[in-house]
């Protein structure tokens, strides 16, 4: 899911760049099921199109099949992930809600995050939902590592926001404050995010300053990340704060994890669209204003106790 955003560089997710996860074991499951992009779970039906009130806007092989599919990598709870071999979660509500106004149903394809963006100029789906950062760097298809040119861009509606949270064991037995408390230490989390971004630039100002590297571990899924945390083998792991809080609140019934520290450079999720689908992009910020105008925007955020990570308005390509 560069560190101006968290979860999630060119390929990155904050899913950072506001709260989330199952049990850790539960989680597992999901993970070591690998790259699942041939499976899908769909979000609940839809209003047909005819009674849509922005179906009209949609292209028109998409309108003409009443889909529209979502790449997502759905083992971020409570962003999004499985329950009952079905994709729940803040994003497929907010996916339902916008099928409502454009009379399609959201069908929510598993991936890895790091392979979101390639499936989506390959045409795998037609969409990203991920809680993946609108950042400069994706919209222009940058590498964050490199700094060049490493692919077409893509663009975003933006729909929530959220920043960064160091994620540790409970009581905290390593006394992590901030990001230069993990200088010398291990940390781990999930490649292709944000976050990771977030840690190579800590980990370089560790060295600026004297002291000594972060030694990273990182891996395809968060719940692999997670695991290495609860086993004592790494101090932290850096994760959007939805995700980190939820991971408090309920694995190990809240005795495994605790959030330490300030929400780090925080930025908006948005929906990915390639740029050559303009059409597309225009019909789902209007769905985006519609729900945030009448009420299910918010309802769906007090749902999920993720209030404080409301946007008043869609923008396009707001991240920086």
């Amino acid at each position: 899911m560069t560190a101006s955003s968290t979860r999630r560089t060119t390929v990155t997710r904050s899913r950072t760049a506001a709260v989330g996860a199952i049990a850790v074991a539960g989680a597992l499951l999901l993970a070591g099921c690998g790259d699942q992009t041939d499976d899908s779970s769909s979000s609940s039906d839809t209003a047909s199109a005819s009674a849509a009130p922005l179906a009209d806007k949609l292209p028109a092989d998409i309108k003409a099949g009443s889909t529209l599919k979502v790449g997502s990598d759905i083992a971020y709870p409570p962003v999004e992930y499985m329950d009952g071999g079905k994709a729940v979660g803040i994003d497929p509500d907010i996916a339902d809600a916008l099928g409502k106004q454009l009379g399609v149903k959201f069908e929510f394809q598993n991936g890895k995050f790091d392979q979101l963006i390639v499936g989506l100029q390959s045409k795998r789906f037609n969409v990203i939902m991920s809680a993946m950062n609108d950042t400069k760097d994706r919209q222009e298809g940058i590498d964050s590592d490199t700094g060049k040119k490493a692919g077409n861009g893509i663009d975003f509606v933006d729909y929530f926001t959220a920043g960064t949270s160091i994620l540790v064991q409970k009581d905290n037995p390593e006394g992590i404050k901030s990001l230069d408390d993990l200088c010398g230490k291990v940390v781990a989390l999930q490649k292709g995010t944000t976050s990771e971004g977030i840690a190579k630039a800590q980990s370089t100002k560790c060295t600026d300053d004297g002291k000594k590297a972060i030694t990273l571990q990182t891996f395809d899924t968060d719940p692999e990340a997670l695991l290495r945390l609860k086993q004592g083998a790494s101090v932290a792991d850096l994760n959007d704060f939805p995700v980190a809080a939820y991971n408090a609140k309920t694995s190990g019934g809240g005795n495994d994890f605790e959030v330490v520290g300030d929400q780090i450079e925080a930025g908006p999720y948005g929906i990915g669209v390639s740029k050559e689908n303009t059409e597309l992009r225009d019909a789902l910020q209007a769905a985006m204003s519609a729900i945030i105008e009448n009420g299910e925007y918010a309802k769906i955020l007090e749902k999920w106790n993720v209030t404080d990570g409301a946007v008043t308005e869609a923008k396009i390509n707001g991240g920086s």
